[in-house]
Protein backbone atom coordinates (compact mmCIF):
# COMPACT_ATOMS: atom_id res chain seq x y z
CA UNK A 1 0.00 0.00 0.00
CA UNK A 2 1.22 3.12 -0.72
CA UNK A 3 1.90 5.81 1.89
CA UNK A 4 0.10 9.17 2.13
CA UNK A 5 1.02 11.60 -0.79
CA UNK A 6 4.16 14.16 1.10
CA UNK A 7 4.83 17.75 -0.11
CA UNK A 8 8.62 16.94 -0.66
CA UNK A 9 10.93 13.79 -0.61
CA UNK A 10 14.87 14.19 -0.94
CA UNK A 11 17.06 11.43 -1.83
CA UNK A 12 20.28 11.67 -0.41
CA UNK A 13 21.01 11.99 3.21
CA UNK A 14 24.65 14.02 2.87
CA UNK A 15 25.05 17.53 3.97
CA UNK A 16 22.95 18.64 0.73
CA UNK A 17 19.67 16.87 1.35
CA UNK A 18 20.17 17.34 4.97
CA UNK A 19 20.44 21.48 4.36
CA UNK A 20 17.57 21.35 2.34
CA UNK A 21 15.62 19.13 4.60
CA UNK A 22 15.86 21.87 7.74
CA UNK A 23 15.31 24.72 5.36
CA UNK A 24 11.83 23.13 4.48
CA UNK A 25 10.83 22.31 7.86
CA UNK A 26 12.03 25.85 9.26
CA UNK A 27 8.83 26.95 6.63
CA UNK A 28 6.62 24.53 7.99
CA UNK A 29 7.08 22.00 5.52
CA UNK A 30 8.02 18.23 6.50
CA UNK A 31 9.55 16.63 3.56
CA UNK A 32 10.85 12.88 3.81
CA UNK A 33 14.79 12.06 3.33
CA UNK A 34 15.83 8.74 2.04
CA UNK A 35 19.41 7.38 2.12
CA UNK A 36 20.47 3.60 0.41
CA UNK A 37 23.06 3.60 3.72
CA UNK A 38 22.17 1.93 6.56
CA UNK A 39 23.82 5.25 8.78
CA UNK A 40 25.43 8.44 8.10
CA UNK A 41 28.23 7.53 6.52
CA UNK A 42 31.75 7.48 8.37
CA UNK A 43 34.28 8.04 5.35
CA UNK A 44 36.03 11.17 5.77
CA UNK A 45 35.86 13.37 2.49
CA UNK A 46 35.38 17.43 3.00
CA UNK A 47 37.06 18.92 6.22
CA UNK A 48 35.53 22.07 6.30
CA UNK A 49 33.71 24.72 4.85
CA UNK A 50 34.91 27.61 3.11
CA UNK A 51 33.35 30.98 2.02
CA UNK A 52 30.10 32.54 2.46
CA UNK A 53 28.60 29.24 3.36
CA UNK A 54 30.01 30.25 7.31
CA UNK A 55 27.83 33.21 7.13
CA UNK A 56 24.74 31.02 5.94
CA UNK A 57 25.14 28.73 9.22
CA UNK A 58 25.62 31.48 11.20
CA UNK A 59 22.17 33.12 9.73
CA UNK A 60 20.59 29.56 10.88
CA UNK A 61 22.14 29.28 14.48
CA UNK A 62 24.08 26.56 13.51
CA UNK A 63 27.98 28.18 13.69
CA UNK A 64 28.20 28.02 17.13
CA UNK A 65 26.60 24.40 17.59
CA UNK A 66 29.35 23.35 14.72
CA UNK A 67 32.23 24.28 16.32
CA UNK A 68 32.26 28.15 15.29
CA UNK A 69 34.06 30.36 18.23
CA UNK A 70 32.04 32.75 20.34
CA UNK A 71 30.82 35.79 18.56
CA UNK A 72 30.46 36.66 15.05
CA UNK A 73 32.27 33.87 12.38
CA UNK A 74 35.40 36.34 11.68
CA UNK A 75 37.80 35.99 8.67
CA UNK A 76 40.63 34.48 7.41
CA UNK A 77 44.22 36.60 7.58
CA UNK A 78 45.33 34.56 4.84
CA UNK A 79 44.52 31.69 2.37
CA UNK A 80 45.44 30.08 -0.95
CA UNK A 81 45.10 29.86 -4.41
CA UNK A 82 46.41 26.77 -5.93
CA UNK A 83 49.15 27.18 -3.42
CA UNK A 84 49.94 30.41 -3.88
CA UNK A 85 49.16 32.82 -0.72
CA UNK A 86 46.84 35.23 -0.61
CA UNK A 87 47.09 37.79 2.72
CA UNK A 88 44.10 39.57 3.22
CA UNK A 89 45.57 41.85 5.56
CA UNK A 90 44.68 45.02 3.45
CA UNK A 91 41.01 44.21 2.26
CA UNK A 92 38.53 46.65 4.19
CA UNK A 93 35.81 43.97 3.45
CA UNK A 94 37.74 40.16 3.72
CA UNK A 95 34.84 37.25 2.74
CA UNK A 96 37.10 34.46 3.39
CA UNK A 97 35.21 32.48 6.16
CA UNK A 98 36.47 28.86 7.56
CA UNK A 99 34.71 26.63 9.73
CA UNK A 100 36.74 22.91 10.20
CA UNK A 101 34.74 20.14 10.62
CA UNK A 102 34.85 17.02 9.37
CA UNK A 103 31.84 15.66 6.80
CA UNK A 104 30.89 12.81 8.73
CA UNK A 105 30.57 14.93 11.49
CA UNK A 106 28.71 17.53 9.72
CA UNK A 107 26.11 14.64 8.42
CA UNK A 108 25.39 13.93 12.10
CA UNK A 109 24.75 17.40 13.03
CA UNK A 110 22.98 18.27 10.24
CA UNK A 111 20.53 15.09 10.59
CA UNK A 112 19.79 15.89 14.72
CA UNK A 113 18.60 19.94 13.53
CA UNK A 114 16.86 18.50 10.57
CA UNK A 115 15.23 15.61 13.20
CA UNK A 116 14.72 18.10 15.49
CA UNK A 117 12.59 19.85 13.32
CA UNK A 118 10.47 16.88 12.37
CA UNK A 119 12.06 15.54 9.50
CA UNK A 120 11.56 11.96 8.64
CA UNK A 121 14.85 10.85 7.62
CA UNK A 122 15.08 7.16 6.36
CA UNK A 123 18.34 4.86 6.76
CA UNK A 124 18.52 2.45 4.20
CA UNK A 125 15.76 3.06 2.18
CA UNK A 126 16.49 3.72 -1.51
CA UNK A 127 14.72 5.56 -4.16
CA UNK A 128 14.61 2.53 -7.19
CA UNK A 129 11.70 4.19 -10.12
CA UNK A 130 10.52 7.28 -10.35
CA UNK A 131 7.63 8.45 -12.59
CA UNK A 132 6.52 12.27 -13.32
CA UNK A 133 2.75 12.56 -13.60
CA UNK A 134 0.72 16.08 -13.53
CA UNK A 135 1.41 18.12 -10.56
CA UNK A 136 3.75 15.04 -8.68
CA UNK A 137 6.21 12.29 -8.89
CA UNK A 138 5.48 8.64 -7.91
CA UNK A 139 8.50 6.93 -6.50
CA UNK A 140 9.44 2.73 -5.98
CA UNK A 141 11.26 2.57 -2.71
CA UNK A 142 13.21 -0.27 -1.35
CA UNK A 143 13.40 -0.19 2.29
CA UNK A 144 14.69 -2.83 4.74
CA UNK A 145 11.50 -4.58 5.12
CA UNK A 146 10.62 -4.50 1.23
CA UNK A 147 9.61 -1.97 -1.40
CA UNK A 148 6.78 0.58 -1.03
CA UNK A 149 5.60 3.29 -3.21
CA UNK A 150 5.88 6.98 -2.24
CA UNK A 151 4.09 10.11 -4.34
CA UNK A 152 4.94 13.43 -3.62
CA UNK A 153 4.52 16.89 -5.14
CA UNK A 154 8.01 17.68 -5.69
CA UNK A 155 11.44 14.74 -5.61
CA UNK A 156 14.91 16.91 -5.02
CA UNK A 157 18.11 14.57 -5.61
CA UNK A 158 20.37 15.18 -3.72
CA UNK A 159 22.40 11.74 -4.23
CA UNK A 160 25.67 12.38 -5.52
CA UNK A 161 27.34 12.83 -9.01
CA UNK A 162 26.24 9.15 -10.06
CA UNK A 163 23.10 10.47 -9.08
CA UNK A 164 20.17 8.31 -9.89
CA UNK A 165 17.74 11.27 -9.76
CA UNK A 166 19.17 12.87 -12.98
CA UNK A 167 19.66 9.98 -14.74
CA UNK A 168 16.22 8.47 -14.42
CA UNK A 169 14.64 12.11 -15.60
CA UNK A 170 17.23 12.09 -18.21
CA UNK A 171 19.06 15.18 -17.18
CA UNK A 172 22.62 15.72 -19.72
CA UNK A 173 25.51 15.75 -17.10
CA UNK A 174 28.12 17.53 -19.14
CA UNK A 175 31.69 18.46 -19.21
CA UNK A 176 35.20 17.64 -18.57
CA UNK A 177 37.26 13.80 -17.11
CA UNK A 178 40.72 14.77 -16.64
CA UNK A 179 43.02 11.87 -17.98
CA UNK A 180 46.30 13.02 -16.50
CA UNK A 181 46.77 13.59 -12.61
CA UNK A 182 46.18 11.28 -10.18
CA UNK A 183 45.89 12.74 -6.27
CA UNK A 184 46.30 10.18 -3.18
CA UNK A 185 45.77 11.28 -0.06
CA UNK A 186 45.07 9.74 3.70
CA UNK A 187 45.30 10.32 7.13
CA UNK A 188 48.97 9.37 8.24
CA UNK A 189 51.47 9.73 11.10
CA UNK A 190 54.74 10.98 10.94
CA UNK A 191 57.41 12.10 13.69
CA UNK A 192 56.54 14.89 15.57
CA UNK A 193 59.84 16.47 15.23
CA UNK A 194 59.33 16.72 11.39
CA UNK A 195 56.12 19.21 11.97
CA UNK A 196 57.35 23.31 12.19
CA UNK A 197 55.39 25.92 14.61
CA UNK A 198 53.31 27.49 12.18
CA UNK A 199 51.54 24.04 10.75
CA UNK A 200 54.15 23.26 8.07
CA UNK A 201 56.18 20.32 7.72
CA UNK A 202 60.37 19.82 7.69
CA UNK A 203 60.88 17.21 4.99
CA UNK A 204 64.52 15.72 5.78
CA UNK A 205 66.55 15.89 2.68
CA UNK A 206 64.34 18.29 0.87
CA UNK A 207 63.47 21.31 3.76
CA UNK A 208 60.84 22.93 4.79
CA UNK A 209 57.20 23.26 3.67
CA UNK A 210 54.34 25.15 4.93
CA UNK A 211 50.39 23.98 5.79
CA UNK A 212 48.30 23.37 2.39
CA UNK A 213 48.28 22.85 -1.17
CA UNK A 214 52.52 23.44 -2.40
CA UNK A 215 52.98 23.19 -6.05
CA UNK A 216 56.45 21.39 -6.59
CA UNK A 217 58.08 21.07 -10.15
CA UNK A 218 57.46 17.20 -10.01
CA UNK A 219 53.75 17.32 -8.69
CA UNK A 220 51.63 18.73 -5.91
CA UNK A 221 52.11 18.38 -2.03
CA UNK A 222 49.40 19.17 0.48
CA UNK A 223 50.21 19.05 4.16
CA UNK A 224 47.34 19.82 6.81
CA UNK A 225 47.08 18.91 10.18
CA UNK A 226 43.35 19.77 11.06
CA UNK A 227 42.89 17.41 14.03
CA UNK A 228 45.62 16.90 16.68
CA UNK A 229 48.18 13.73 15.65
CA UNK A 230 46.53 13.03 12.14
CA UNK A 231 47.37 15.14 9.68
CA UNK A 232 46.19 14.93 5.88
CA UNK A 233 48.92 14.06 3.35
CA UNK A 234 48.45 14.12 -0.42
CA UNK A 235 50.10 13.83 -3.46
CA UNK A 236 49.22 14.84 -7.14
CA UNK A 237 50.99 13.43 -10.05
CA UNK A 238 51.16 13.78 -13.50
CA UNK A 239 51.89 11.13 -16.40
CA UNK A 240 52.28 8.19 -13.89
CA UNK A 241 51.38 4.78 -15.39
CA UNK A 242 47.55 4.41 -14.80
CA UNK A 243 46.52 2.07 -11.50
CA UNK A 244 44.30 -0.55 -12.86
CA UNK A 245 40.49 -0.01 -11.93
CA UNK A 246 39.53 -1.31 -8.44
CA UNK A 247 43.75 -1.68 -7.25
CA UNK A 248 43.00 -0.76 -3.54
CA UNK A 249 44.42 2.26 -2.00
CA UNK A 250 47.81 2.06 0.63
CA UNK A 251 49.73 3.87 3.11
CA UNK A 252 52.77 2.39 0.63
CA UNK A 253 51.24 3.58 -2.25
CA UNK A 254 51.00 7.16 -0.74
CA UNK A 255 54.35 7.09 0.42
CA UNK A 256 55.55 5.86 -2.54
CA UNK A 257 53.81 8.86 -4.72
CA UNK A 258 55.23 11.04 -1.89
CA UNK A 259 58.55 10.32 -2.75
CA UNK A 260 58.29 10.67 -6.36
CA UNK A 261 56.58 13.84 -6.30
CA UNK A 262 59.30 15.23 -3.55
CA UNK A 263 61.85 13.19 -4.44
CA UNK A 264 62.94 12.27 -0.80
CA UNK A 265 61.10 9.83 1.64
CA UNK A 266 58.83 11.11 3.91
CA UNK A 267 58.41 9.17 6.76
CA UNK A 268 54.86 8.66 6.89
CA UNK A 269 53.13 5.53 8.59
CA UNK A 270 49.60 4.64 8.87
CA UNK A 271 47.59 6.73 11.58
CA UNK A 272 47.74 5.76 15.58
CA UNK A 273 44.28 5.68 17.17
CA UNK A 274 40.80 5.13 16.40
CA UNK A 275 39.19 5.94 12.62
CA UNK A 276 37.72 6.07 10.59
CA UNK A 277 40.79 7.84 8.53
CA UNK A 278 40.80 8.72 5.01
CA UNK A 279 43.13 6.77 2.18
CA UNK A 280 41.62 7.40 -1.20
CA UNK A 281 42.59 7.81 -4.81
CA UNK A 282 41.28 10.44 -7.35
CA UNK A 283 42.06 9.89 -10.94
CA UNK A 284 40.03 10.84 -13.74
CA UNK A 285 38.83 13.47 -11.93
CA UNK A 286 35.57 14.70 -13.57
CA UNK A 287 34.24 18.16 -13.56
CA UNK A 288 30.61 18.16 -14.86
CA UNK A 289 27.15 20.30 -14.22
CA UNK A 290 24.10 18.99 -15.20
CA UNK A 291 22.55 21.09 -18.44
CA UNK A 292 19.42 22.30 -16.12
CA UNK A 293 18.70 21.80 -12.18
CA UNK A 294 15.00 21.07 -12.74
CA UNK A 295 12.66 18.46 -14.59
CA UNK A 296 9.07 19.22 -14.48
CA UNK A 297 8.84 18.71 -10.22
CA UNK A 298 12.60 17.05 -9.94
CA UNK A 299 15.23 19.18 -9.14
CA UNK A 300 18.99 18.88 -8.30
CA UNK A 301 21.28 20.21 -5.54
CA UNK A 302 24.90 19.59 -4.77
CA UNK A 303 26.61 17.16 -6.14
CA UNK A 304 23.66 15.92 -8.30
CA UNK A 305 23.64 19.10 -10.08
CA UNK A 306 27.34 19.81 -10.23
CA UNK A 307 31.48 17.79 -9.54
CA UNK A 308 34.36 19.40 -9.43
CA UNK A 309 37.74 19.35 -8.26
CA UNK A 310 37.75 20.03 -4.33
CA UNK A 311 40.95 22.48 -4.83
CA UNK A 312 40.23 25.56 -2.44
CA UNK A 313 37.48 23.33 -0.68
CA UNK A 314 34.13 25.14 -2.67
CA UNK A 315 32.01 22.24 -2.66
CA UNK A 316 30.16 22.60 0.23
CA UNK A 317 29.80 26.60 -0.31
CA UNK A 318 28.40 25.58 -3.26
CA UNK A 319 25.48 22.55 -2.43
CA UNK A 320 24.39 24.23 0.70
CA UNK A 321 23.79 27.20 -0.60
CA UNK A 322 22.21 25.11 -3.76
CA UNK A 323 19.88 24.21 -0.51
CA UNK A 324 19.12 26.92 0.88
CA UNK A 325 18.26 29.17 -2.74
CA UNK A 326 15.70 25.92 -3.25
CA UNK A 327 14.42 25.93 0.00
CA UNK A 328 12.05 28.84 0.69
CA UNK A 329 11.21 28.69 -2.52
CA UNK A 330 9.88 24.96 -2.96
CA UNK A 331 8.54 25.91 0.68
CA UNK A 332 6.52 29.39 -1.24
CA UNK A 333 4.86 26.64 -3.66
CA UNK A 334 4.20 24.23 -1.40
CA UNK A 335 2.65 26.75 0.80
CA UNK A 336 0.45 28.19 -1.74
CA UNK A 337 2.34 31.56 -2.44
CA UNK A 338 4.62 31.40 -4.65
CA UNK A 339 4.37 33.78 -7.65
CA UNK A 340 4.62 32.53 -11.24
CA UNK A 341 7.98 31.44 -12.39
CA UNK A 342 9.78 31.41 -8.85
CA UNK A 343 10.76 27.77 -9.25
CA UNK A 344 12.54 28.64 -12.41
CA UNK A 345 14.97 30.97 -10.73
CA UNK A 346 16.59 28.04 -8.70
CA UNK A 347 18.26 27.40 -11.98
CA UNK A 348 18.50 30.70 -13.19
CA UNK A 349 20.57 32.15 -10.21
CA UNK A 350 22.82 28.66 -9.11
CA UNK A 351 23.56 27.30 -12.33
CA UNK A 352 25.93 30.38 -12.84
CA UNK A 353 27.11 29.86 -9.43
CA UNK A 354 28.30 26.55 -10.33
CA UNK A 355 30.24 27.78 -13.71
CA UNK A 356 31.96 29.57 -11.51
CA UNK A 357 33.23 27.81 -9.15
CA UNK A 358 34.22 24.90 -12.16
CA UNK A 359 36.61 27.85 -13.97
CA UNK A 360 38.43 28.41 -10.61
CA UNK A 361 38.72 24.58 -9.73
CA UNK A 362 40.00 24.21 -13.16
CA UNK A 363 42.12 27.07 -13.19
CA UNK A 364 43.89 25.72 -9.83
CA UNK A 365 44.10 22.55 -11.08
CA UNK A 366 46.04 23.32 -14.06
CA UNK A 367 48.35 25.21 -12.21
CA UNK A 368 49.68 22.49 -10.67
CA UNK A 369 50.73 21.11 -13.74
CA UNK A 370 54.16 20.37 -14.44
CA UNK A 371 56.66 22.41 -16.66
CA UNK A 372 58.38 26.03 -16.96
CA UNK A 373 55.85 27.49 -18.93
CA UNK A 374 53.34 26.50 -15.27
CA UNK A 375 55.95 27.86 -13.20
CA UNK A 376 55.75 31.29 -15.05
CA UNK A 377 52.54 31.99 -15.38
CA UNK A 378 52.65 30.99 -10.99
CA UNK A 379 55.16 33.43 -11.12
CA UNK A 380 53.88 36.26 -12.76
CA UNK A 381 49.83 34.95 -10.92
CA UNK A 382 51.98 35.16 -7.37
CA UNK A 383 53.41 39.20 -8.58
CA UNK A 384 49.92 39.88 -9.45
CA UNK A 385 48.78 38.39 -6.03
CA UNK A 386 50.33 41.03 -4.40
CA UNK A 387 48.38 44.17 -5.02
CA UNK A 388 44.86 44.01 -2.80
CA UNK A 389 42.76 44.54 -5.52
CA UNK A 390 43.31 41.36 -7.19
CA UNK A 391 43.83 39.48 -4.03
CA UNK A 392 40.44 40.97 -3.41
CA UNK A 393 39.58 39.34 -6.34
CA UNK A 394 40.52 35.93 -5.92
CA UNK A 395 39.10 35.97 -1.75
CA UNK A 396 35.92 37.04 -3.32
CA UNK A 397 35.47 34.12 -6.37
CA UNK A 398 36.72 31.38 -3.34
CA UNK A 399 34.13 32.34 -1.02
CA UNK A 400 31.22 32.83 -3.29
CA UNK A 401 31.01 36.90 -2.08
CA UNK A 402 30.63 37.62 -6.12
CA UNK A 403 27.49 35.72 -6.57
CA UNK A 404 25.15 38.74 -7.70
CA UNK A 405 21.40 37.84 -8.05
CA UNK A 406 19.29 39.38 -10.90
CA UNK A 407 16.69 40.89 -9.07
CA UNK A 408 15.71 44.02 -10.91
CA UNK A 409 17.26 46.23 -8.31
CA UNK A 410 19.87 48.83 -9.31
CA UNK A 411 20.81 49.18 -6.02
CA UNK A 412 24.34 47.60 -4.73
CA UNK A 413 23.42 45.49 -2.25
CA UNK A 414 20.49 44.31 -4.21
CA UNK A 415 21.19 40.41 -5.51
CA UNK A 416 24.28 39.96 -2.48
CA UNK A 417 24.55 38.62 0.73
CA UNK A 418 23.51 41.20 2.81
CA UNK A 419 25.94 42.37 5.19
CA UNK A 420 26.06 41.16 9.09
CA UNK A 421 25.38 44.41 10.28
CA UNK A 422 24.97 45.29 13.99
CA UNK A 423 21.41 47.34 14.77
CA UNK A 424 19.76 48.84 17.48
CA UNK A 425 16.19 46.64 17.85
CA UNK A 426 13.52 47.53 19.50
CA UNK A 427 14.81 43.79 21.73
CA UNK A 428 18.68 45.88 21.96
CA UNK A 429 21.66 44.98 20.14
CA UNK A 430 21.25 42.40 17.14
CA UNK A 431 23.52 40.98 14.51
CA UNK A 432 21.46 40.81 11.26
CA UNK A 433 22.04 36.89 10.66
CA UNK A 434 20.02 36.94 14.51
CA UNK A 435 17.01 38.39 12.39
CA UNK A 436 17.08 35.44 9.74
CA UNK A 437 17.02 32.28 12.40
CA UNK A 438 13.66 31.81 10.76
CA UNK A 439 14.42 31.64 7.46
CA UNK A 440 11.35 33.89 6.60
CA UNK A 441 12.07 37.58 4.25
CA UNK A 442 12.40 40.26 6.32
CA UNK A 443 12.17 44.05 5.48
CA UNK A 444 14.75 45.50 7.84
CA UNK A 445 14.07 49.48 8.01
CA UNK A 446 17.34 51.53 9.36
CA UNK A 447 16.38 55.20 9.07
CA UNK A 448 12.34 55.41 10.97
CA UNK A 449 11.16 54.41 6.97
CA UNK A 450 7.51 53.37 8.23
CA UNK A 451 5.93 54.03 5.05
CA UNK A 452 8.38 51.02 3.37
CA UNK A 453 6.99 48.94 7.04
CA UNK A 454 3.29 49.94 6.06
CA UNK A 455 3.99 48.77 2.50
CA UNK A 456 5.32 45.20 3.80
CA UNK A 457 2.79 45.02 6.49
CA UNK A 458 0.45 43.47 3.75
CA UNK A 459 2.75 40.66 3.18
CA UNK A 460 3.01 40.31 7.07
CA UNK A 461 1.59 36.41 7.17
CA UNK A 462 5.05 35.82 5.17
CA UNK A 463 7.60 38.69 5.72
CA UNK A 464 8.74 39.72 8.86
CA UNK A 465 9.22 43.46 9.43
CA UNK A 466 12.36 44.99 12.08
CA UNK A 467 12.45 48.44 12.76
CA UNK A 468 16.20 49.43 13.76
CA UNK A 469 19.14 51.90 13.67
CA UNK A 470 23.01 51.49 13.32
CA UNK A 471 25.36 53.99 12.33
CA UNK A 472 26.72 54.11 8.60
CA UNK A 473 23.64 52.63 7.75
CA UNK A 474 24.53 50.91 4.13
CA UNK A 475 20.51 51.54 2.84
CA UNK A 476 17.87 53.26 4.40
CA UNK A 477 15.72 49.75 4.41
CA UNK A 478 16.61 46.31 2.99
CA UNK A 479 14.32 43.53 1.97
CA UNK A 480 16.18 39.95 2.35
CA UNK A 481 15.32 36.78 1.47
CA UNK A 482 15.23 33.64 3.47
CA UNK A 483 18.97 32.64 2.06
CA UNK A 484 20.34 35.84 2.98
CA UNK A 485 20.51 37.91 -0.04
CA UNK A 486 19.08 41.17 -0.47
CA UNK A 487 15.96 41.50 -2.88
CA UNK A 488 15.84 45.33 -2.27
CA UNK A 489 17.40 48.22 -0.93
CA UNK A 490 17.15 51.62 -0.92
CA UNK A 491 18.68 54.90 0.30
CA UNK A 492 15.54 56.81 0.77
CA UNK A 493 12.02 56.66 1.06
CA UNK A 494 11.08 58.14 -2.11
CA UNK A 495 8.00 57.37 -3.31
CA UNK A 496 9.54 55.35 -6.64
CA UNK A 497 11.42 53.31 -4.20
CA UNK A 498 8.07 52.58 -2.72
CA UNK A 499 6.82 50.97 -5.47
CA UNK A 500 9.64 49.22 -6.83
CA UNK A 501 9.05 47.48 -2.68
CA UNK A 502 5.67 46.69 -3.75
CA UNK A 503 7.18 45.36 -6.95
CA UNK A 504 9.27 43.29 -5.34
CA UNK A 505 7.56 41.98 -2.85
CA UNK A 506 5.05 40.58 -5.75
CA UNK A 507 8.19 39.31 -7.58
CA UNK A 508 9.75 37.15 -4.80
CA UNK A 509 6.92 36.50 -2.39
CA UNK A 510 3.48 36.60 -4.06
CA UNK A 511 0.41 38.45 -4.09
CA UNK A 512 -0.58 40.89 -1.13
CA UNK A 513 -3.31 39.33 1.35
CA UNK A 514 -5.37 43.01 0.53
Amino acid sequence: MPEIPVDVVISGAGPNGLMLAGELALAGVRPIVLDELPAPSTEPKANGLVGQVVRLLDMRGLYHEFGGAPGAPQPLPRYMFSGLPLSFGELTDNPMYVLPIPQPKLVRLLEKWAVGLGVDVRWGHRMTELTQQDGGVELAIAGPEGTYRLDTTFLVGADGGKSRVRKQVGIEFPGHTATDGVWRMGHAWLPDELRTADGGVEIPGFGRLPFGHNRLERGGFVFAELEPGRPMVASLEFGGAPVPEGTPMTVEELRASLRRVLGVDLPIEAPRGPGPHALRRIDNQNTRQAERYRAGNVFLVGDAAHVHSGVGGPGLNLGLQDAANLGWKLAAAINGWAPPGLLDTYHAERHPVGVRVMMSSLAQTALFAPGPEVTAVRTLLGELLQQPENTAYIARLMSGADTRYETGVEHPLAGRMVPDLVVETADGPRRVAELLRKARPLLLTLTGAATYADIAANWHDRVDTVAATTADAPAAALLIRPDGYVAWAADSAEQSNSNHLRETLTRWFGSPQN
